[in-house]
């Protein structure tokens, strides 16, 4: 009985183990990409090259997040929070 609970146990728990969703954003100017860590909106970034990637972050809509890391790093040529992924129209909104 005591496996049988602590196997229960387990398996709820395993969600809390599971991949967070991607988040990322390839910046227009790699330029301007940070060289430390940079937190926005509690998202730690890091970036390499144009290729920067977060863990983490504030629940917001993919939109805001796109336009507060806009703020900090310029335009971004492609990006998605915590799994969604922002359209062409979405992302030249977001630059604007």
């Amino acid at each position: 009985m005591r496996a049988l609970l602590i196997a229960a146990a387990l398996l709820a728990a395993a969600p809390a183990f599971a991949q967070t969703p991607a988040t990322s954003a390839v910046l227009a100017d790699a330029a301007r990409a940070p060289a430390a860590r940079t937190i926005i909106d509690g998202a730690t970034w890091t970036c390499a090259g144009a290729t920067c990637t977060a863990s983490g972050g504030a629940n917001q809509p993919a939109t805001r997040a796109c336009r507060r890391v806009v703020a900090r790093f310029g335009a971004v040529s492609s990006f998605s929070y915590k799994g969604v992924a922002l359209s062409a129209e979405q992302i030249a909104a977001c630059n604007a």
